[in-house]
């Protein structure tokens, strides 16, 4: 399993609030470049876009610790998906068939190790963010 080493900082915060700020304020500048959906585009997708709307969604259906947690590790996702060219593991989505999950593993810059999951529409080819974790 190849590890990508992100050139990125956890986003600090001592608190939900505080990190939420600073992740939301990162995602409003993408979206200001783009007119429609806000997207990224990944190095291992062939500068296919990636985009990010789901995330947000996913990421309110959890409980306020738990967001808390993921959101630190939002500016080393998105550095992540843009400039890894590592294999991912892909597997089927359990509940969705007609979808592949990829999960991408990465280290931060002091060394913590996360997982970025891009779930992939087999029809329309499309790529979403879907979730950010501590491995």
């Amino acid at each position: 399993m190849e590890v990508f080493q992100s050139k990125v900082l956890k986003l600090p915060g001592t608190d939900y609030k505080e990190v939420y700020g600073k992740a939301r304020l990162i995602f409003l500048q993408i979206k200001k470049k783009s007119k429609r959906k806000p997207y990224v585009r990944s190095a291992y997708f062939k500068k296919e876009k990636v985009f990010l709307d789901y995330y947000w969604e996913h990421l309110h259906s959890k409980n306020e610790r738990d967001r808390w947690r993921r959101l630190k590790y939002y500016s080393c996702a998105l550095d992540l998906i843009k400039n890894s060219k590592m294999e991912p593991f892909t597997t089927q989505h359990p509940n969705r068939r007609k979808e592949s999950l990829h999960r991408f593993f990465g280290r931060t810059q002091l060394g913590e190790e996360f997982v970025v999951q891009i779930s992939q529409n087999k029809n329309s080819n499309k790529k979403y963010f879907l979730s950010v974790f501590p491995k």
